[in-house]
């Protein structure tokens, strides 16, 4: 939700900063005039002559050294910050790889789709599940497992959640050498159709 509502506020910040930019362009370019179009009378740029700051806005903060930087510094920190903003929303949340300490003082890269299959495998080995769906999160040294489990209908959760704590993410941390490895699990059923008999 709240990365949806991120989005979308991104997008209409976006689109206004477009309309206005090509409304100035509009005005800059004299495309109206050119186009045969007009522009509402609220508008300000209408033609190549007008200007986005008039000489009294310019003239009237010019005794003061400090304006132009303090702008400069202003529209500079707002387009850092509207840069770290989408590459939040964009980036991905999987991990692609996770670093695995070799005991000699470098870290192997182990791949984390490749991780993800194999705790896959184990999670659906288990008695009861029909089927895994495994996503890594969180930092390349401190993965958090992110687990969705569909199950038979004649499935014990209590069991399964023991078995999977014990077996499946206790072989991932060790073979990982991590002490810990989160793990948040969604428990599904598994519908089946109604089988008819005659």
């Amino acid at each position: 939700m709240i990365k949806t509502a991120n989005r979308v506020l991104l997008g209409l910040l976006g689109l206004g900063l477009f309309a206005l930019g090509g409304g100035v362009l509009l005005g800059g370019l004299d495309l109206q005039r050119r186009w045969g179009f007009d522009v509402p009378g609220w508008w300000r740029f209408r033609g190549p002559a007008d200007v986005v700051l008039g000489s009294e806005g310019r003239l009237r903060w010019r005794a003061g050294g400090w304006w132009w930087p303090t702008v400069i510094t202003v529209l500079a920190a707002l387009l850092v910050l509207l840069l770290w903003w989408l590459w939040t929303l964009l980036r991905k949340d999987r991990l692609h790889q996770v670093l695995v300490d070799s005991q000699d003082g470098t870290a192997a890269r182990l791949d984390g789709h490749a991780l993800e299959d194999v705790i896959e495998e184990d999670a659906q080995a288990l008695d009861g599940v029909a089927r895994a769906r495994v996503r890594l999160r969180g930092r390349r040294t401190a993965p958090v497992a992110r687990m969705r489990l569909w199950l038979e209908p004649h499935a014990e959760p209590e069991r399964i959640l023991d078995r999977l704590d014990r077996d499946t993410l206790a072989r991932a941390r060790d073979s990982l050498g991590l002490d810990r490895l989160p793990a948040e699990v969604s428990l599904r059923e598994v519908r089946h159709r109604a089988h008819r008999v005659d």
